[in-house]
């Protein structure tokens, strides 16, 4: 399938920020998602975020792994650096990335299968070390490049476009999140623009792991086994001599509503979701409150969007291991390589912290025992 390319030749009155960029200057390439999928009013917040944060397209760096949450970094900042890892590892990619060069704006794009299956190990250790990032997660419960089946985070009881009911139970991103430490844990719906784009701008800002937690809905796995209009049923009833598959276009879900209110957002399968949106005297610095507050309105059907938590006194990576403060790309051999008299001083300073163990006596387990043991 052949698509058009972008014209590169921009209006001349197009408005630009303090930096001299368009709007136009801070997307990517056309999108090959549904359409309707909510993974591209993610990529459209992030370029508006962007363009009004007057950040220079050269000094961003994102990353992703696997599936289509991972394609979407094709579809913005298509000036920036961008590396598309292998499934579940983007984590492990961006931090090494981190530590090399920490000028840079650091975006993690991933999904709820690449984060909460293979990839939760490489998310649990991203956060808890405090990359300097903004790890945006779009979450549709399933896995959309291979016809739909439940992911980690599929609602129990939710049931796949087969019908199947899901006996397994959710893992929670946010929750997850704030266990491990990360100093910015927010939620939102991809519909709800103006929630999006400052939710997005605070993250960035912010100095430490920055965690969003997206709800995207999936448009084209919403079909279910009674339809006869679904594409089993069309298989079933056709005798064609190839196997082809057409999405057919959906209309984008989009709320707005007051913070502190509630409000039912139908899908296109008929489920609905119950969104409730923060108050404007929310505490968001108490990580415990934060937790049985999220764990309340769970218990009560609602899925809370917002600034959920944030530590205002945040550091990352770079304080904790107290590195250098320039890239190392933009070392000389006068700092990478310092000389004999430098390597001695270390090589000394090893040997003497090895010899205060050894003077040190081994102790067992068992010492604290009582005899009779």
């Amino acid at each position: 399938m052949t698509y058009l390319a972008k014209p590169q030749l921009h209006h001349p009155e197009l408005p630009k920020n303090t930096v001299g960029f368009t709007r136009r200057d801070y997307e990517g390439k056309i999108s090959t998602l549904c359409a309707g999928c909510g993974h591209d009013s993610i990529s459209a917040s992030l370029i508006q975020a962007c363009w009004e944060m007057d950040i220079q397209p050269h000094k961003v760096a994102k990353l992703s792994g696997i599936g289509c949450s991972s394609k979407t970094p094709d579809y913005f900042l298509g000036n920036s650096h961008g590396f598309n890892s292998v499934h579940g590892r983007m984590p492990s990619v961006l931090t090494g990335a981190n530590l090399a060069n920490h000028d840079l704006l650091y975006l993690g794009v991933s999904g709820d299968g690449d984060s909460a299956s293979i990839g939760l190990g490489q998310f649990a250790h991203c956060m808890r070390r405090g990359v300097n990032m903004v790890y945006l997660v779009e979450n549709n419960g399933v896995y959309g490049l291979t016809k739909g089946q439940f992911s980690a985070t599929a609602d129990k009881g939710s049931k796949s476009k087969r019908g199947v009911v899901n006996s397994d139970e959710p893992i929670d991103m946010v929750g997850l999140a704030l266990q491990l430490g990360a100093s910015f844990v927010a939620r939102s719906f991809s519909g709800d623009k103006k929630q999006l784009v400052p939710l997005i701008k605070a993250a960035i800002e912010h100095k430490g792991a920055a965690f969003i937690d997206f709800l995207s809905p999936c448009v084209a796995f919403n079909n279910h086994s009674g339809s006869t209009k679904s594409y089993d049923y069309v298989r079933e009833h056709n005798a064609a001599v190839n196997r082809l598959d057409f999405i057919t276009g959906r209309d984008e879900i989009t709320a707005d509503y007051e913070p502190g209110t509630v409000t039912t957002v139908t899908q296109h399968d008929g489920s609905v979701l119950r969104l409730r949106k923060l108050a404007a005297d929310y505490d968001a610095t108490d990580r415990i409150k934060v937790m049985n507050y999220l764990h309340e309105r769970a218990a009560a059907g609602e899925v809370v969007t917002g600034l959920l938590y944030v530590d205002p006194a945040s550091s990352d990576l770079h304080e904790h291991l107290n590195t250098i403060d320039v890239p190392l790309n933009q070392l000389g051999e006068r700092e990478l390589c310092p000389g004999a008299v430098a390597l001695e001083k270390f090589n000394a300073a090893l040997r003497y912290g090895a010899a205060l163990a050894r003077r040190q006596p081994a102790r067992s387990p068992c010492d604290n025992l009582p005899a009779c043991w």
